[in-house]
């Protein structure tokens, strides 16, 4: 394998972020109701009649916030601007509080149940629009929902954040963010996205509460969630956090590795048991996960390995490597984001004008036929990769 050098790979990175990715996503603004097209399916159509979701809203303001910040391009201003007003006017919830689900298509409430996932990806967006544009409404609503999510969204007794809520929240079995066949109380992706969300609301509002709730969340992902013999967060729980499901996601954990360095990072709070976790969890999916052609498999359930090349795996994967790098002066690490983006760029980028990554790839090599954008496919994963390798190269 080509190992390309610094330069080479920053360029690449830069190229394919401005003029492939944010350019795709940037097409698919509604001019009529507000907000992004739901869904360009694999052949590429445009379903502009389809459901426009709070989790999707959030991650396109989060990137283009971001990239705004990033650039100072004005056009990436007023996209962020067209996120924000979509996201705080039909996805905000002003009787009962909270972000839905999902709208339709006009920005009418579809799918009103509150979920503390999709609550924390608002005060990640918001507070990325905040720190971008100096909008003090945006800091406003972020801190409003940041309050919310700590009391109501918090369960002292379990020590955890609960997960799905009806409209009113009155709490619901957690239908979406369970996953193999298991309902759980208590997932890792959400505390992990808590973190995050509350990590940049730190950045812009560096109140006691909130480093005292990234504190708490870094102690619960060591102490309850972090597997130390086998080097995994364990991912599905019950209210007495017994683990449900023998389940190893590759990309969850290399992604918590980088997030929970930044966390620590942004309230100096590192800690040496933190740290291991972060190295470890960082080393564990470098030894086993890592396929012969560069790229990361998805997950391991018992026995059964889930080869799929999933698209943010491998984005999460380039950051979470390039981190651990840092961390550690090792160049190995530096060779599987070399590795992982010459897979990036050869398999999982879609050629075809008019479209982005693919959702996934096979051991064959041949992509998946999953939508191109929707509910779940968002700019988030790989623009912030782009992000997150350009600046960290630059501090190099």
């Amino acid at each position: 394998m080509t190992i390309l050098s610094t330069e080479q790979l920053r360029a690449e990175i830069k190229q394919e972020w401005l003029e492939h990715i944010l350019p795709f996503w940037m097409k698919l603004r509604d001019e009529q109701y507000g907000g992004y097209y739901g869904e360009v399916n694999y052949e590429l159509e445009h379903r502009r009649d389809y459901p426009k979701g709070g989790i999707a809203t959030a991650r396109l303001l989060w990137s283009f916030a971001a990239a705004y910040r990033v650039t100072g391009d004005p056009q990436l201003a007023e996209h962020a601007h067209h996120a924000y007003r979509f996201l705080t006017g039909a996805l905000m919830d002003e009787q009962h509080q909270g972000i839905y689900w999902s709208v339709d298509y006009t920005g009418q409430p579809l799918d009103t149940r509150k979920h503390v996932y999709n609550q924390a990806f608002a005060v990640y967006a918001l507070s990325e629009y905040y720190r971008a544009t100096a909008v003090e409404a945006a800091r406003e609503q972020a801190i409003t929902l940041f309050h919310l999510i700590e009391t109501t969204g918090y369960d002292a007794t379990i020590g955890a954040y609960r997960e799905e809520f009806d409209r009113f929240w009155q709490e619901q079995p957690n239908e979406m963010l369970s996953e193999n066949g298991v309902i759980a109380d208590i997932t890792m992706n959400t505390h992990i996205h808590v973190l995050e969300a509350y990590t940049t609301l730190y950045r812009i509002w560096p109140n006691a509460e909130v480093k005292a709730a990234l504190e708490r969340l870094l102690l619960i992902l060591r102490e309850h969630m972090y597997d130390e013999q086998k080097r995994r967060l364990n991912v599905f729980f019950d209210r007495n956090w017994n683990s449900l499901i023998d389940l190893t996601s590759f990309g969850h954990d290399i992604e918590a590795s980088w997030l929970i360095d930044d966390a620590m990072c942004v309230i100096d709070g590192e800690q040496p048991s933190y740290v291991d976790m972060v190295i470890g969890l960082a080393n564990r999916i470098a030894e086993y996960a890592i396929q012969a052609d560069g790229s990361l498999m998805n997950e391991q359930e018992q026995e059964h390995i889930d080869t799929t090349r999933i698209w943010w795996v491998q984005a999460e994967a380039m950051v979470g490597f390039y981190n651990a790098y840092q961390r550690t002066g090792d160049p190995a690490f530096l060779e599987k984001v070399a590795g992982l983006w010459s897979y990036t760029r050869n398999y999982m980028i879609d050629s075809r004008p008019g479209s982005e990554w693919f959702w996934s790839v096979g051991d064959d090599g041949q992509p998946g036929t999953r939508e191109i954008a929707g509910m779940w496919k968002c700019p988030y994963h790989n623009s912030r990769f782009c992000i997150e390798l350009l600046e960290r190269m630059n501090e190099q």
